[in-house]
């Protein structure tokens, strides 16, 4: 590696579900931590929580924050999260979960329609977080 170049650092934890590719739950790069895509996995059964939305975005945040907590970081910290929906009819209902676990300012957001998500979930979504110093 030559001199001065940046490092990036994997971050894991139990207290969110593992890895199910060839990625890391989180990487930070620099003053970042980015978090990769989380679906909504219990990770005590590894096992997708029911089929509501609310419940799937519920533990959807459950899992990123334990991904950013590992870091140091809190959701105060995030910068910019990406949410992935099967059916843009579910907007309203995980705006209203993600107001119980953020408050403003508000990190910036992409909301984007797929048509399928990994173990057919309604919801992934995905973050990048700044580090505290």
């Amino acid at each position: 590696m030559m001199k001065g170049a940046k490092m990036k650092k994997q971050i894991n934890t139990q207290s969110a579900p593992a890895a199910i590719g060839p990625y890391s739950q989180g990487v930070i790069a620099g003053n970042l931590l980015f978090v990769s895509g989380q679906i909504p996995i219990d990770p005590a059964t590894g096992n997708v929580v029911s089929e509501s939305i609310e419940s799937q975005t519920t533990q959807v945040f459950k899992n990123l924050l334990a991904i950013i907590s590992e870091a140091g970081s809190t959701f105060d910290d995030v910068v910019k999260l990406t949410i992935y929906l099967t059916d843009l009819e579910n907007f309203a209902a995980v705006n209203k979960i993600m107001e119980s676990f953020f408050s403003k300012p508000f990190p910036a957001r992409a909301t984007i329609e797929v048509s399928r998500l990994p173990k057919d979930v309604g919801v992934e979504i995905d973050a990048i977080a700044q580090l505290k110093p």
